[in-house]
């Protein structure tokens, strides 16, 4: 009898370790540095929601010095979070990278300037320097300033692009009349050095009617051929989703989740609860599915570029919803 326990023992065991060796691993790569921008995936990593459908997920963090398209181009993820501009770039570049979700369904893009500089409306910044982020995330900007006809070459009639580091210093010692902020990051870094909100201009890029999407899932195209890794995808999104509704309504704790995660320790408590509750505006009413027209008012701003235009032709195949259709 003993015999048969431990031979049924030692099949359940067995039974077990083959279940979890069948996992599937998939690869993330993050735009930016561990931070509550990326909460949902974290969350779905801690609260087993990957484990869930069978998936072993690695996060790898990004930094200014690293290029998701670039990242999935060398074969080092299977998926990557991207802002559409970009990515759409990259794509007409010769990279057949795909929009397959959008968690983010606004921006949180800005222009934060100071009130002293005498800015008052977007008018108001030809002859002025302005703080701009670059490695793709300048394209919403000369979008922007392409809308206003705004020329970007320092002239007196346009404005002086100040090539902006991942940090508000150029502001702080009043380099440049207005920087580029995330709503949820940045501006806050201005508040924390002492400058207070009273004493600054917001120009965000949603209420100027040029905002372009952020923070979507990409794949390969070639990848979507292949019906296992599709529904692999499916399930990684679906887990996803479920780890960024959890985590707008319990922000407290998936900010610690985050702040467990960031190996730098560069992150703190207070500024990432908060990031995390600028971030929940930003997902929230979203299912994981791309909104088509947030999609086209996207490509629009990014073709009317004027002469220099961020895209030069309607994408084709940049977009699917063969992963979200019937799967949220």
């Amino acid at each position: 009898m003993k015999k048969l326990l431990s031979l049924s023992l030692g099949l359940a065991m067995g039974l077990t370790t083959g279940a979890a060796m069948a996992k599937d691993n998939l690869v993330l790569q993050l735009k930016w540095v561990t931070q509550a921008q990326f909460a949902g995936y974290y969350v779905a990593k801690e609260k087993g929601f990957y484990d869930a459908v069978d998936l072993d997920v690695e996060i790898k963090p990004g930094g200014p010095d690293i290029a998701p398209a670039q990242v999935i181009a060398g074969g080092g993820a299977d998926v990557v979070i991207d802002w559409m501009p970009s990515a759409l770039a990259s794509r007409e570049k010769g990279l057949p990278i795909v929009n397959i979700a959008q968690p983010f369904k606004e921006s949180g893009m800005m222009l934060t300037c100071l009130k002293e500089s005498g800015i008052k409306t977007p008018e108001d910044f030809r002859g002025r320097t302005l703080g701009v982020w670059f490695y793709g995330n300048e394209y919403p900007f000369l979008s922007w300033m392409s809308h206003l006809g705004i020329p970007t070459d320092g002239s007196a009639e346009g404005v002086k692009v100040l090539k902006q580091g991942f940090n508000v210093d150029p502001l702080l010692q009043k380099q440049a009349d207005c920087i580029s902020t995330m709503t949820y990051n940045e501006y806050w870094q201005i508040i924390d050095a002492g400058i207070s909100a009273d004493e600054l201009i917001t120009f965000k890029y949603q209420d100027q009617g040029v905002a372009t999407l952020e923070d979507g899932i990409y794949v390969m195209e070639a990848d979507l051929e292949d019906p296992k890794k599709v529904d692999m995808y499916r399930r990684f999104v679906k887990a996803s989703m479920q780890g960024w509704k959890y985590a707008e309504t319990n922000q407290e704790e998936a900010a610690n989740i985050v702040l467990e995660n960031d190996e730098t320790g560069a992150q703190t408590e207070k500024h990432q609860v908060r990031m995390m509750g600028e971030i929940a505006k930003l997902t929230a009413g979203s299912d994981g599915s791309l909104d088509m027209t947030d999609y086209e008012r996207t490509v629009k701003s990014l073709l009317s570029g004027g002469s220099d235009p961020v895209i030069s032709k309607e994408p084709e195949g940049a977009t699917t919803d063969v992963i979200t259709k019937d799967n949220m």
